[in-house]
Formats: C-alpha cells, sequence, structure tokens
C-alpha cells in the first residue's frame, strides 16, 4: 500500500512539473532581454498547450524605419518551415491514390536528371524531402538564392544533373532546397493545381490559417507584416524582403503566430480539424513523423535525446524521457523561425523574428520547453548570449585578417594583369560570371543573379576577394585562379571568407570555366 501511494505521489509530481507553464510576466520579460541581448528588432511568440492558445504577443518593432510594434498578427515569412506542408500535400496524393512515396521522380518528371545515371533512375519521390541526395548541403541554392535571379522551376529541374555528389546516395544527411522545389512540381503534376494553390485551398482553408499565404507575392494586405533586417558591417540594419517565388515549395508560406499554432493544433490532433475533417489518413499522416534520414545525437546532448534525424519534412527527436519532439526552423536573408511540437504534451512553441539569429529563438524554444518538461532554469540567455559574442567575435576577425591582407597586397608585382584575368567564366548550372576591369579595379558579376555585384580585390597571386556590393549578404568569397603556362586564367573556383556566410550562398559548389 504504501508503495503504491507512493507510485501515485511521484505521477503526481510528474504531472504537475509536465503542465507548468512559465509565468506570463517571467516570458515577458526573457523575450525583451533576448531582443537586446541578440539585437533582433521584433520577435512574436506562440504557445500553445492543452488544446488552446496559452500565450501570443509581439515584442519590439516589425519594422527599424516604421518603429510600428511587431504584434501576433504581424506575419513573417516562416522559410523551411513550409518544408511540413509540403510533405503533407504530398502524403494527400498518395492517400488519393495518385502517388506513392518510393515511386520513382522521373514517372512524374520525365526529364528529372541527376549527376549519376543509376540515381536517377532510383531517386523516389520520399528521396526528394529527406535530405539524402548525396549532393552537398544547400547544393545549388544559388538557383534562387538571393532574389532577383531569373532561374525558373524548370530551370532547377534542367540544371540538377551539374551538381556533382559529395557521398553516396541515400548514405548521408545534406539538406536540400533544390529536392523540395522539384517535389512542388510532382505535386503541381500529380494534382493539376500549382504548390501554392493546392497548399491554400486544401491545407490552409480547412485547417483555419486564415490570414496565411503559400508565397509573399500573394499578401494583399502588407499592412502588418515584418520588414526584413540583418547584421551588416556590425550594425543591425533593415534590408528589402527577400526570396524567389522559384523556391516557395522549399520555403515560401508567410503566416503569424495565431495561424502556425492553428497548424499545430491540427497536427497534434491526427490531421483532423476543428469541424471534424479528416485531411489524411492517420497512418499516413504517422508516416510524415517516422525517421527517414538519421542524424547523430551529439554527446551531453541537452535533452538526453535517444535519437535524432529527419522524417518526412520534419525534423524529429526525443527530449527528456522520450517524449517525441517534432520541429523544424526556418531562415531567410533578415528573418529567422522556429516550430515545436511535443505531441504526447500538447505543447507547441512557435516563435518567428525579423533578424537572421537563430540564437534569438533557441532561448526563448528552450526556455518555454524546460519550463513544461521540469528543468530547472538553465539560463539559455545566458549561454547562447556568450556564444554569439564570441561567435560574432571570431567571423568579424576573420574577415579584418582577409581585408588588411588585401589592403597590403594592393599595387604588388607579383599580381597578374589585367589581360591574365578578366573576361567570362562559366558554370554549366550557374551560368556566367563575368570579370571586368577599368581605372577603378576589377569587378564581378553574376550574369543570371544581378545582385550579386561588386569588387573583385586581390588577396595574393592566385587569389582575389568578391567583395559583393550588397553588404547585407555577408558572403564574400575568395576567388582562386588557375593558370595555364602561358600565365593565362583558364578556370576558377570559389570559397566563403567566414563560416557566418548561409550555406544557401554555395559558391564553392561552382566549377568555373573561362570561355573568352
Amino acid at each position: 500500500m504504501i508503495l503504491k501511494r507512493l507510485l501515485i505521489l511521484t505521477l503526481l509530481i510528474s504531472s504537475i512539473s509536465l503542465s507548468a507553464q512559465i509565468e506570463e510576466a517571467e516570458l515577458d520579460k526573457l523575450i525583451q532581454k533576448t531582443l537586446t541581448t541578440f539585437d533582433v528588432p521584433g520577435i512574436s511568440v506562440g504557445v500553445f498547450k492543452d488544446g488552446k492558445e496559452v500565450y501570443a504577443k509581439g515584442h519590439g518593432v516589425r519594422s527599424l524605419t516604421t518603429k510600428k510594434d511587431m504584434n501576433s498578427n504581424t506575419l513573417v515569412g516562416v522559410a523551411s518551415n513550409s518544408k511540413g506542408f509540403t510533405c503533407f500535400a504530398l502524403a494527400m496524393m498518395v492517400d488519393a491514390g495518385k502517388l506513392q512515396w518510393d515511386d520513382p521522380v522521373r514517372k512524374y518528371i520525365p526529364e528529372f536528371q541527376l549527376h549519376d545515371p543509376w540515381v536517377t533512375e532510383h531517386f523516389t519521390v520520399r528521396d526528394l524531402v529527406t535530405h539524402r541526395s548525396g549532393m552537398g548541403l544547400g547544393a545549388g541554392d544559388l538557383m534562387f538564392f538571393p532574389e532577383g535571379n531569373d532561374f525558373t522551376v524548370q530551370d532547377v529541374i534542367n540544371n540538377v544533373k551539374h551538381l556533382e555528389p559529395e557521398t553516396s546516395f541515400r548514405s548521408k544527411f545534406a539538406y536540400n532546397n533544390n529536392m523540395f522545389i522539384i517535389a512542388g512540381e510532382v505535386l503541381k503534376r500529380v494534382s493539376g493545381l500549382s504548390w501554392e494553390d493546392f497548399i491554400e485551398t486544401k491545407i490552409m482553408e480547412p485547417v483555419g490559417m486564415k490570414n496565411s499565404k503559400a508565397s509573399y507575392n500573394r499578401i494583399s494586405d502588407k499592412s502588418n507584416i515584418i520588414d526584413a533586417h540583418t547584421r551588416s558591417e556590425g550594425k543591425v540594419i533593415q534590408i528589402p524582403h527577400d526570396w524567389s517565388e522559384t523556391a516557395n515549395a522549399a520555403g515560401g508560406i508567410v503566416s503569424n503566430v495565431h495561424d502556425m499554432m492553428t497548424w499545430a493544433k491540427f497536427l497534434m490532433n491526427d490531421a483532423v480539424t476543428e469541424n471534424g475533417e479528416r485531411l489524411l489518413d492517420s497512418r499516413l499522416f504517422h508516416e510524415l513523423w517516422q525517421l527517414q534520414t538519421p542524424l547523430t545525437v551529439r554527446p551531453g546532448d541537452w535533452y538526453n535525446s535517444n535519437f535524432r534525424g529527419y522524417g518526412l519534412g520534419w525534423f524529429v527527436t526525443d527530449v527528456k524521457g522520450g517524449h517525441k519532439q517534432v520541429y523544424h526552423t526556418g531562415g531567410l536573408i533578415g528573418t529567422v523561425t522556429q516550430f515545436t511540437m511535443i505531441p504526447d504534451l500538447d505543447l507547441a512553441i512557435v516563435v518567428l523574428t525579423n533578424q537572421m539569429n537563430g540564437s534569438a529563438f533557441n532561448t526563448i524554444t528552450n526556455t518555454i520547453k524546460d519550463s513544461y518538461l521540469g528543468y530547472a532554469n538553465r539560463n539559455w540567455l545566458e549561454k547562447y548570449g556568450s556564444r554569439n559574442t564570441d561567435y560574432l567575435k571570431y567571423n568579424d576577425s576573420i574577415k579584418a585578417d582577409v581585408y588588411a591582407k588585401v589592403s597590403k597586397i594592393k599595387g604588388s608585382p607579383i599580381l597578374p594583369k589585367p589581360k591574365q584575368i578578366v573576361g567570362t567564366y562559366t558554370d554549366d548550372w550557374f551560368g556566367d560570371i563575368i570579370i571586368s576591369h577599368n581605372e577603378k579595379g576589377y569587378s564581378i558579376k553574376c550574369e543570371r543573379s544581378p545582385r550579386l555585384f561588386g569588387e573583385l580585390l586581390p588577396y595574393n597571386a592566385t587569389t582575389y576577394v568578391a567583395k559583393w556590393n550588397d553588404r547585407s549578404y555577408d558572403a564574400d568569397v575568395f576567388v582562386q585562379f588557375t593558370f595555364n603556362e602561358k600565365g593565362e586564367a583558364v578556370s576558377a573556383t570559389m570559397k566563403y571568407i567566414a563560416p557566418i556566410t548561409d550555406f544557401s550562398f554555395d559558391f564553392h559548389d561552382l566549377e568555373l570555366v573561362k570561355t573568352n
């Protein structure tokens, strides 16, 4: 009897600790400190627990220019949190008998080709959305990143065959947006609707996401939408919205915390809407959250996780005591977002920001999550704050060292003459990069992505630095030339200067050959 009572008491205490909610005033204070610590203009946060919204607020401003408040209705591009919608849509086509996850992609897109002919024939719809293509991290992302290029979805389909794999097929996780773009085209060809129309009419409308759209250009009322911001030359500045419509299936959705919590409620209700409509067979729905591509759990994992990996459009792991966590993050130039669910606790956390610093959303999500999991205060703000400061200093020091060397070598006799390097350099999938010279020096311009334009500065006898005019990109790269026996440049490769550069600036994947 005593043991029984102790067991009941233990379960009761556990239940209380798991249902505890961080105090609203305490959370408000944390978010305000997060804004300051990570120099983020605005953050909106939503917490969904036990069937209802328990917190939905905006903090800070949605724009440094207008100074208008960020609030819970403020629209934000959720970026790669769109991938869960893409996979849900494909699962609906499986449910309708129009598609199978393990069908070859070429069954629906006959012109689809990858670098390896065998992989091309065996590459399935499931492979498109599980980041196991064999290509490297962000391979080919320059076809949609940054905005302003002229690549279409069909260009992406036609060009992926030029992207050489880094590992064997299905052997390693490497995040890939272009495969999701192609998955969106599969959905279009199977359903007869554009990806955007399908997401809005077949998912958002029945789920009740009344303020969300499948792409930025579909937002007609932009009176309460963020402006994007980023750190440039040591200072946070406002920048133009940046997202290519070509990549909507990988990251185009615009939403707010209320709608994202509505999405979470629907998902944690086994894909049944508030009106009782089931949008997806239960078995197919739960397959979305099953591990497809494993990832290593880090030693000393903060949540004592036993497994981690990618499902179908979702990261999945377990946290403290085996609670399954389903989550994703998203990032555009100027904003990052995080969406987290722990279904057996009926808990969801949404953090939307207008500055590209992931330490901010991790601080908030982890603090909220800890309060429900029963952890003592682990002071994530201090942990991530000090780490963020050190990381920025590290990157700034790298860039300062590079440009110090650039200044010293200016005018050196060891540098090539303009006629040795000026010309057009062509990559099979990215197209032409033109290097010019005049009395002011060298310039570099990417023909199909004209916003990538800037100075080309000498670094040593064979290497220059591409310093992009748009300093918000933080994506300056080394340009390494290869010369023939006559001293003429015949090819070039690129490599980012500092690790802070977003992986979607995949200049390192270019194989540039001088064509004139």
